[in-house]
């Protein structure tokens, strides 16, 4: 099934460039974004980018194995800067592999199969998400682990002691994927309320609810709290505060008899103003930055931006605050890296498609399956 790999298909209200789902993925394919190589051609001078999320044993090692069998090597973020702003490409069958979010399984099982196969990804971390541990937990090189359990538990992420091992053995260039991955209310009107939908959907969907000091977001427990159109923090979209007190009344009233009649309009609160967005996208990129620099003790010095959500406040702290390179899904360009992109609009494929590069074993047309 052909669809897009952008924000995720949620009745968010968000605009359509920030949105995933069939008719976007149609409309990519019509496009001519797809590079050549999906469709049975050549790679070219094309740098490809393969991007992956949780991760199994039984959804990985297959695809690792097919660019280990076909002389594929694996390259970091800083050749892919070296080809977009200094057009030199890294070479021949050479591919980034590319984990989001840092989820347990990029430490139970990404890191023992980059090891098994030679190879190095990148790994683009959440520090505000991610918990200190005592130690390191058991991964596949030690017998048998339960990693969807993992990557669905009350905290899935890695830890710090398991990212900076991941680090310092050489199998992960860490960079980030800004400080929070977070997503904010973008509107005042009520066009949902809190209860099973958001619980199905994935953990980073649920958006903030504190009031700007700390970190919060909305639990799936609170039911009957108003939900607004959602957007990227990373997005041009202004965040909304809604009042505390109104959110709180209609969470009361979830479970009287009345809360069956939907509840529509406009809800009392405040805009975040132009100074405060600013302020908070730039924190996003030097947080996320900084936190991990001070934890992994590497440079970060490339970005991914959540849901590849941009604007164009964000493209300006990009320049401001010296990040070398973004991923960011933009309604244009061809999903792979190659030498003259904007450094702050790179694309890429989903991990399917790493079966459609040329070699042994080839399957093209992969966007139908």
């Amino acid at each position: 099934m052909l669809a897009s790999t952008l924000m995720p298909r949620v009745p968010t209200g968000a605009p359509f460039e920030e949105r995933g789902g069939r008719l976007r993925g149609a409309l990519d394919l019509i496009a001519g974004r797809y590079p050549r190589f999906v469709f049975g051609g050549d790679v070219g001078h094309l740098l490809p980018v393969f991007h992956f999320h949780e991760a199994t044993r039984a959804a990985l090692e297959p695809s690792f194995a097919y660019l280990a069998e076909n002389g594929y090597r694996t390259v970091d973020s800083d050749a892919v800067a070296a080809l977009v702003r200094d057009g030199r490409h890294p070479g021949p069958r050479t591919v980034v592999l590319a984990f989001d979010d840092a989820w347990a399984s990029l430490w139970l099982v990404v890191g023992p199969l980059l090891r098994k196969f030679g190879f190095r990804g990148v790994a683009y971390a959440i520090p505000a998400r991610i918990a200190d541990a005592r130690s390191v937990r058991p991964t596949i090189d030690d017998g048998a682990v339960d990693v969807p359990a993992a990557d669905r538990a009350s905290n899935p992420f890695v830890t710090w002691p398991e990212l900076r091992a991941l680090s310092s053995s050489g199998l992960i260039d860490v960079q980030s994927h800004t400080w929070s991955h977070s997503m904010i209310f973008s509107g005042d009107v009520v066009i949902g309320r809190n209860g099973s939908a958001l619980a199905s959907e994935p953990i980073l969907n649920r958006p903030r609810t504190d009031n700007g000091e700390s970190l919060e977001f909305l639990a799936p427990d609170r039911v009957g709290f108003p939900l607004f159109q959602r957007r990227s923090r990373m997005s041009d979209g202004r965040r909304f505060y809604p009042e505390p007190e109104a959110c709180a009344r209609l969470e009361a009233s979830a479970h009287e008899v009345t809360a069956a009649i939907p509840f529509a309009g406009r809800i009392k609160g405040r805009w975040e103003t132009a100074e405060e967005q600013q302020r908070e996208i730039e924190h996003e990129l030097v947080a996320g930055r900084e936190t991990l620099q001070s934890q992994v003790r590497t440079p970060v010095r490339h970005a991914c931006l959540p849901w590849g959500v941009s604007g164009a406040s964000t493209r300006a702290a990009l320049q401001r605050t010296g990040v070398l390179t973004a991923f960011a899904n933009t309604i244009s360009g061809r999903f792979a890296v190659a030498s003259g992109d904007h450094p702050y609009s790179l694309k890429r494929l989903n991990e399917r498609y790493i079966f459609s590069l040329p070699g042994r074993g080839r399957r093209t047309l992969t966007f139908f399956a």
